[in-house]
């Protein structure tokens, strides 16, 4: 089951990214918006997927691509309750690194 749970959470990564590219620089995107993406049925089951979308964004996070935010301000993990979005991490486009 372990490998399974990491698959999925590889093909949610990948689907994050993927739908990230397909949007504005400035554009975020919701959670069930990678669960819709990767589940494979017509019905309501990617809500199953939340968590697990969620998971996958805090790894992203955790290597630099992308930040969760609320309210339109990057969060924390741990101080985060609710909805969020997903957007591409800030860096400065003229040195290619995270704004301090």
């Amino acid at each position: 089951m372990e490998e399974l749970d990491r698959q999925l959470g590889q093909r949610l990564e990948q689907a994050i990214m993927s739908l990230l590219e397909r949007r504005a620089d400035t554009a975020s995107i919701c959670p069930s918006d990678a669960a819709r993406e990767v589940y494979e049925g017509d019905d309501d089951g990617w809500r199953a997927l939340m968590e697990p979308a969620r998971r996958a964004a805090w790894r992203l996070v955790n290597v630099g691509e992308v930040e969760v935010t609320q309210g339109g301000r990057a969060v924390v993990e741990t101080e985060t309750r609710g909805p969020v979005r997903i957007r591409r991490a800030r860096r400065s486009r003229e040195h290619g690194s995270r704004p301090e």
